[in-house]
């Protein structure tokens, strides 16, 4: 896993974000078969942000011969499931959308980047932006998480 690390981010308190995020990652993946299944690399981790990366396999392929449109959404789910975690409490979506801009083929590299775009009380809003190994976005995601005050790390 590659730490994504922001600019001038060297006090403490920002070395402190960034190893809770890795921690409970970590943590979080011990767990997640989906996520094992569908093939998901943490690329690179923050704190509220998320890269995860997935190659597209004959399984996962519909009936017209592309990328099953669940496939390409469960990936950005679960970069926003890491990225809206990383703050170490039990977080849990409550409303996604996706929007579909370039059809996927079988061997496609997809690349799922997750940002917190901004929060308000237990409420934060997140975008996901999903591209292929050109750079090229497939798909385009919003996503709506709630924080509950439970620890994370004392659940799994």
């Amino acid at each position: 896993m590659v730490s994504a690390r922001r600019r001038g981010s060297s006090t403490p308190e920002d070395a402190e974000a960034e190893q809770l995020a890795a921690r409970t990652v970590a943590a979080m993946r011990k767990h997640d078969r989906f996520s094992e299944w569908l093939g998901v690399e943490v690329v690179a981790l923050a704190p509220r942000a998320c890269t995860v990366r997935a190659t597209v396999r004959q399984e996962m392929l519909n009936g017209f011969g592309v990328c099953h449109g669940g496939v390409t959404f469960a990936l950005a789910d679960s970069a926003l499931a890491f990225a809206s975690n990383t703050h170490g409490r039990l977080t849990m979506s409550v409303e996604n959308g996706i929007s579909y801009v370039a059809p996927v083929a079988l061997g496609d590299v997809l690349t799922a980047a997750a940002v917190e775009e901004g929060a308000g009380g237990p409420l934060a809003f997140y975008r996901v932006t999903v591209c292929n190994q050109r750079d090229q976005p497939v798909a385009l995601f919003r996503g709506t998480v709630y924080r509950t005050k439970r620890e994370l790390l004392d659940e799994l």
